[in-house]
């Protein structure tokens, strides 16, 4: 029964019931079930307190609904009406059972069964005055069909000084229902959704049953209900996994689970926080299945493989001009230079993306390259080496460690400096085994979380390190020569490159008066370096040449604020004839209709193994094709500006930055997430086994 639907007649008969205002003691008949507000004592006492509960009992067949009632249905809902200084808890929900209705499972109670809360009575009260209790509860009985009940409820109690006897006719329904209670329990558990699932990782004190164990998770629309959680055990430890519901909007602060153990009839009710666990219990505010040291390990070997990433390529060229240039001498200094130029930019980032997630900013790896100001700087100074490379002027050849001053302090400063601007270059990457790293790093706590990040960093310079202490490779380099001077040269157009590809995704980011204030400003950066580089033959020209190199740099900062002006704020893009904008709304519509299948592509201009996805991957005919014969609906997501809603959606796959691709078959099937490099085989393969 639609769920709206029953909120309705829900709230007519509560509206109906509520103008007669006519409560009734003892039992009451209505459609195809019985209530009865009963307590579990014949008295109560001045100040004390006294189970009272709701006793239901359904026709053979029908049942009523958990507090999570599953895939259809409704909860029972009590409003009380008490006497002045008395209070109610909350119900006391027995655990549940799982109902199957056609290709529905519902969470609810068949036969009788006893909704009980604690009450507590008032010091006000006097021996020999009587409690009246009032309460207005309404329900949803179903079989096949569903019949939404309501009634109001009496009970008289009286009050007496002495201790309250047992009622003889519902203490053992009372007793029973404290059986089917759940115990409480403060074991460690974590949980995450990644992939369209949810896992949950939990320590118990006790055995559990793992073969017979139920899980019934309390939070509504969070999971699909039809496909029953998988439970396995590994040192000490249970593992639950269930996919998520299709309906399912964000992610729970913490999540209540139910662990239930009929054959035992035993039952324990938990609450598991984002996370995992470690092998000591502790846990870790992790956004991932992930466990600490599986996370490092992961980011040291993503951090390896970012050096294949497109992202690096710009900084290849400095790469190599080290070495070529290093080629008879001793490198050791200059790889841990280097090393320790990438790990300080490393620390320093994460350090800034850390803190703006504590402070509630919902940003990802690669955040810095969001601001039009920080791609305006990167413009500059690829732009700037790239002008020292090609011999405009002479900045480079102490402060990148050419030739001889390879040997000198300056060249361990180059170093240095190509470690920074390596991690600068690669930060908008998300290389293979990255994203879950990183994922569960942004919510760790801090000192574990840079951890993670530094091993990313050390994986990054790990190659040049090994190189760099490899006597081998060494002997094996050409020797210095006039011929380095042309190799220079042409290390320079790879900059080039990059910031053309730096000045697209500007352009995308402000508007024609942004772009052409930075153009702007790299023409007068070029002047302001060439002048720099002149030799005076006087004192006076040397202060002239000092401040009007220093107007120049000024101008070329004032430009990057006038193009910080003109950003525009996030919005839909074009859409194309084959793909469509994401939005939270629109991909929820869409995985409404079990025969629609959806590939989501979460990307950004800046992220350069995005674009490379997309033109040798996505945008190929054989991929469009392979859509089109499967009724995949493609959805685009573009996180080149800073868009909370994909924020979100990259977490919830325990995800930090982009690229993310997620498939979602039809009839509503585990969401699958494809590689971060494709290949249009790799695609339509994915496509074909919908």
């Amino acid at each position: 029964m639609n769920r709206s639907l029953c909120l309705f007649w829900l709230a007519m008969a509560s509206l109906m019931a509520s103008t007669a205002l006519a409560w009734e003691r003892g039992v009451v008949h209505r459609d195809h079930i019985e209530v009865e507000l009963v307590a579990a004592t014949t008295s109560v006492q001045p100040g004390g307190t006294v189970e009272i509960g709701l006793r239901l009992v359904p026709d053979p067949h029908w049942h009523t609904y958990w507090k999570n009632p599953g895939d259809s249905g409704l909860p029972t809902r009590l409003n009380w009406t008490l006497p002045e200084g008395a209070s109610v808890s909350d119900i006391a929900w027995p655990y549940p059972e799982a109902l199957a209705m056609g290709h529905l499972i519902n969470y609810g109670y068949e036969g009788e069964h006893l909704l009980p809360v604690t009450l507590t009575v008032g010091e006000d009260v006097a021996p020999g005055d009587e409690l009246t209790l009032r309460v207005a509860a309404d329900w949803l009985v179903c079989e096949e069909v569903c019949i939404p009940g309501d009634a109001q409820l009496e009970l008289v109690l009286p009050v007496n000084s002495d201790r309250p006897s047992p009622h003889p006719d519902h203490a053992d329904l009372f007793e029973q229902s404290r059986q089917q209670h759940p115990r409480t329990v403060a074991w460690p558990a974590g949980f995450s959704i990644e992939g369209g699932q949810l896992s949950v990782q939990i320590e118990p004190d006790v055995d559990l049953p793992i073969d017979t164990l139920e899980v019934f998770v309390a939070a509504d629309n969070f999971v699909e209900h039809a496909e029953f959680a998988s439970v396995t055990g590994s040192n000490g430890q249970v593992l639950i996994a269930q996919a998520l519901s299709a309906f399912r909007s964000g992610s729970p602060d913490t999540l209540p689970i139910v662990l239930v153990d009929r054959e035992g009839e035993r039952a324990w009710r938990l609450t598991a926080e984002p996370g995992a666990l470690v092998s000591d219990g502790s846990l870790l505010a992790a956004g991932s299945q992930t466990g600490w040291l599986l996370a490092i390990v992961l980011a040291l070997v993503g951090g390896i493989l970012l050096n294949l990433m497109p992202c690096v390529f710009p900084v290849l060229s400095i790469k190599a001009m080290s070495l070529v240039s290093g080629a008879g001498h001793d490198q050791r200094g200059h790889g841990l230079a280097y090393t320790a130029g990438v790990l300080l930019s490393f620390g320093l980032l994460a350090g800034v993306l850390l803190a703006l997630r504590a402070g509630g900013e919902a940003i990802g790896w690669g955040f810095q390259l969001q601001s039009p100001w920080f791609v305006g700087i990167l413009v500059y100074v690829l732009f700037a080496l790239g002008l020292s490379l090609s011999g405009l002027f002479d900045f480079g050849t102490r402060l990148m460690g050419m030739g001889q001053g390879l040997t000198e302090k300056s060249g361990l400063s180059g170093s240095f400096f190509t470690g920074i601007l390596a991690c600068v270059v690669a930060s908008p990457c998300t290389a293979p085994f990255m994203g879950t790293a990183l994922g569960v790093a942004v919510l760790m706590p801090w000192p574990m979380a840079m951890a993670v990040f530094l091993a990313l960093g050390f994986g990054l310079a790990l190659p040049m390190l090994a190189l760099s202490f490899s006597p081998a490779l060494a002997r094996r380099m050409p020797r210095p020569g006039p011929w380095m001077d042309t190799f220079k040269q042409a290390m320079a157009f790879p900059l080039y490159l990059a910031v053309v590809w730096l000045l697209w995704v500007l352009a995308r980011q402000t508007d024609a008066n942004g772009m052409a204030a930075v153009l702007t400003g790299m023409v007068v950066l070029a002047f302001a370096l060439w002048l720099g580089a002149r030799r005076d033959k006087g004192p006076s020209l040397a202060i002239a040449r000092h401040v009007t190199v220093g107007l120049s740099l000024v101008l070329a900062v004032a430009a990057l604020g006038t193009a910080n002006r003109f950003q525009h704020e996030p919005g839909e893009g074009p859409a194309s004839a084959w793909w469509e904008n994401y939005s939270p709304e629109r991909l929820s519509e869409l995985r409404a209709d079990p025969e629609q299948a959806v590939l989501v592509n979460m990307t950004a201009d800046w992220c350069v193994t995005c674009l490379v996805n997309e033109r040798v991957a996505l945008n190929t005919d054989a991929v469009r094709q392979a859509m089109a014969d499967n009724g995949v609906v493609y959805v685009k997501g573009d996180w080149t500006r800073r868009d909370p809603a994909i924020t979100e959606y990259l977490a919830e796959y325990g995800r930090n930055g982009v690229p993310l691709y997620v498939l979602y078959p039809h009839n509503g099937d585990q969401a699958r997430v494809l590689p971060q490099v494709l290949t249009p085989s790799l695609v339509v393969q994915a496509l074909e086994r919908l």
